[in-house]
């Protein structure tokens, strides 16, 4: 009895201890994060992500569940309940768990000349350290290795770019093989309750959908210092983010092959405002032109400011600097049930929209339905020099997709008995893009380049995006969400070359922080 009340008791006890790190940015964790705050009675903030874990309700979120099954051995420990090392003394609380992500995968559709290797693989190894150092400060670093084969067209992608869409810079390996790492972590201190400071290497996402307009976790981590206000009672949260960005191009000194790439300062700022059952953001971001014709520009006092808007006032949407304005809106129908959106522009005539719905519990059942629809003009994000356009490591930092897209998702979650996880996605979007870069035309697709109109004879080529994805995972210790996961995507791109279709079947291990995205 004494054991029973405990563990009912534990949620509430992890809250009042007031952790300060954030909930990993993860769409199975934030299934239950994401119920909580549909409640029309709650005052949750999670318009920005990741979600600071005094700032939730943790009851039933993965990696605070109470778990009642009795182990009789240390190992069976270990695997199936707690992190691997875990220390809990006086006010202390730490611990650390291996990463692995070990996939093996087929494609059956691929008939290009690559056809002889349509066997694909992940190898990812690493570890993830976090702890608590009394009520008000918190850290995790997490480190990830990698060595992949992957499906051609996110081969092709990546090979393209030079970076696996949303993690990190290749080299090649053992053939057609890459190699890449990459690191996150933060330290979070909260010195008074309605305030909190991180400073870390991470990624965010501001909105309530699947998808961002505004700002997404689809693009790699990058350096950050953010500072995060909550007030009048809970119903205000206004956050800034200062972050630096990578360009993934070298600086023009030295003869060196390995100088030191070009980056750009940005700043994010975003006001959430809580009014029931209405909660309404306001955001603001600018790319700051660091590098010009005369070398590195002297320093700007307006990359220090908080104040959303002021940048927008200052430098105008023509100016030198990428200026990029939204607004994101949640209403809770029901305390299962709320509609979501996004508006964006970033100059007069150039617009973005989401709109979408989300619905817990269907049938009275753990099954969750999401689904909405994206769409963005020609050239928003873009830039008239394209080293300030609204992108990071050669990526779009909101929608993956870029511009000049439409795109609608329906993803149904269902989890049996909390351990059993059958999902479901499909992705149908249309992308007009350039052709060949021997055609040199510009159709406001490509955030690389800049914003200036050049077209083709017969306009864009649009393409016909189908993505489905089938899986289930069995959830074997919520700690590190560790899970074992079977699947099958499927890519269909029409007009498109044979390789970049895809009927891929995977099996993985996994323990899982954070979003992979091959839906593009």
């Amino acid at each position: 009895m004494r054991r029973r009340l405990l563990l009912l008791l534990l949620p509430l006890a992890l809250r009042v201890a007031a952790q300060q790190n954030d909930i990993p940015l993860q769409r199975d964790i934030y299934l239950d994060v994401e119920r909580s705050a549909a409640c029309r009675t709650a005052r949750i903030h999670t318009g920005l992500k990741p979600v600071i874990q005094s700032r939730a309700d943790l009851t039933g979120v993965m990696g605070f569940r109470p778990d009642s099954t009795r182990r009789y051995y240390w190992l069976t420990e270990v695997l199936f309940r707690r992190h691997l090392l875990q220390v809990r003394k006086k006010g202390v609380r730490l611990h650390a768990d291996l990463m692995l992500d070990l996939q093996l995968g087929q494609d059956f559709r691929d008939q290009s000349r690559f056809a002889d290797t349509t066997r694909f693989y992940r190898n990812t190894r690493g570890f993830w350290v976090a702890g608590d150092l009394g009520p008000r400060f918190s850290f995790q670093t997490a480190f990830f290795e990698n060595q992949a084969i992957y499906p051609q067209y996110l081969w092709n992608r990546t090979r393209e770019l030079g970076v696996v869409p949303g993690e990190a810079r290749v080299k090649p390996f053992n053939g057609r093989a890459f190699d890449y790492a990459w690191a996150m972590g933060n330290v979070s201190w909260t010195p008074r309750r309605w305030l909190n400071v991180q400073l870390g290497q991470g990624r965010h996402q501001v909105g309530h959908g699947y998808r961002s307009m505004l700002l997404s976790d689809a693009s790699p981590t990058y350096p950050f210092l953010k500072l995060s206000h909550l007030g009048w009672k809970d119903r205000l949260q206004y956050s800034t983010i200062y972050a630096q960005l990578n360009m993934l191009q070298r600086l023009p000194t030295g003869e060196s092959s390995e100088s030191l790439f070009l980056w750009k300062r940005a700043t994010f700022t975003h006001l959430s405002l809580d009014l029931g059952r209405v909660t309404v953001g306001l955001f603001e971001a600018t790319i700051f032109k660091r590098i010009d014709s005369s070398g590195v520009r002297p320093f700007n006092a307006l990359t220090l400011n908080p104040v959303i808007g002021i940048n927008t006032l200052v430098n105008g949407f023509d100016g030198d600097h990428k200026q990029v304005l939204g607004l994101d809106l949640r209403v809770k129908l029901t305390d299962k049930l709320y509609v979501y959106g996004q508006g964006v522009t970033d100059k007069p005539g150039r617009y973005g929209w989401q709109a979408g719905f989300r619905w817990f519990d269907l049938f009275g059942l753990d099954m969750h339905l999401q689904a909405e629809y994206n769409s963005a003009q020609p050239f928003l994000y873009m830039q008239r020099d394209a080293l300030t356009a609204y992108t990071h490591t050669q990526q779009p930092l909101a929608h993956p997709y870029g511009a000049n897209f439409d795109e609608a998702v329906v993803i149904l979650d269902h989890r049996i008995r909390g351990k059993v996880l059958l999902q479901a996605k499909l992705n149908l979007a249309t992308y007009r893009t350039d052709g060949p870069d021997s055609l040199a035309a510009n159709h406001g697709s490509d955030l690389l380049l800049p914003d200036q109109l050049s077209a083709l004879p017969d306009g864009p080529i649009v393409r016909q995006l189908t993505y489905l994805e089938l899986n289930a995972s069995y959830l074997i210790n919520q700690m590190s969400n560790m899970r074992f996961t079977i699947g099958y995507s499927m890519r269909d791109l029409s007009p498109a070359p044979d390789q970049q279709n895809s009927g891929h079947l995977y099996a993985a291990f996994r323990m899982a922080l954070f979003n992979r995205y091959a839906d593009f």
